[in-house]
């Protein structure tokens, strides 16, 4: 009996670790697959990133010799919270006008002044999102994504890139939580009346 006892034992431990390591094992492979999907999806999201001309406004400029080049040490960081703008002379808008600031990060127009956002992945940029508030910034044009706050301001073209695939937007926002962090508060818009 003691035998019998001791081979049913011998029999459920080796059934056991056979169950547990064909578990480890898919567990493994899902691991792996997830890992693939999680990089073809950053790198998505950098080719659209990229293509589309985020860097156009989200990332301060310096002049070089070809014109405009990218700081990369401040790439997607916004208009800086220490950045200094022309005198904007009204005239200038009254006339249709509109305005880009030298690195580009901020514009003027009939809506005021907006700056470009901080969109690295520091909390003052987007660290804190969760991809609700990415879908809603992009597709409904609100500020931080935030229901109920003010609307994104010109030149930001939300209003295409609503049309954007669910997927694409999911791969672009796992891109951008990848960026190296800058830490910038970027500062709020300046209304049209307190254009002179």
């Amino acid at each position: 009996m003691k035998n019998k006892l001791m081979l049913l034992a011998s029999i459920v431990v080796a059934a056991a670790t056979v169950i547990a390591c064909n578990n480890t094992a898919g567990n493994e492979n899902n691991t792996a697959g997830a890992t693939k999907d999680t990089a073809a999806r950053v790198a998505r999201g950098q080719y659209l990133v990229t293509t589309i001309g985020c860097d156009d406004c989200h990332s301060p400029k310096r002049m070089g010799a070809h014109g405009p080049e990218l700081v990369p040490e401040l790439r997607f960081s916004g208009f800086q919270k220490d950045g200094k703008l022309p005198p904007v002379d009204g005239k200038t808008l009254q006339n249709g006008w509109m305005l880009f600031a030298p690195d580009l990060t901020a514009a003027v127009g009939p809506w005021g002044i907006s700056y470009a956002s901080n969109i690295t992945s520091d909390q003052t940029g987007i660290g804190n999102w969760k991809e609700e508030n990415f879908f809603r910034a992009m597709r409904e044009g609100k500020s931080k994504g935030l229901a109920g706050n003010r609307d994104l301001l010109p030149p930001m073209p939300w209003a295409n890139f609503r049309n954007l695939s669910d997927e694409d937007l999911r791969s672009i926002f796992a891109y951008l939580k990848t960026t190296r962090p800058v830490n910038n508060v970027v500062p709020q818009p300046v209304p049209p009346t307190a254009l002179k």
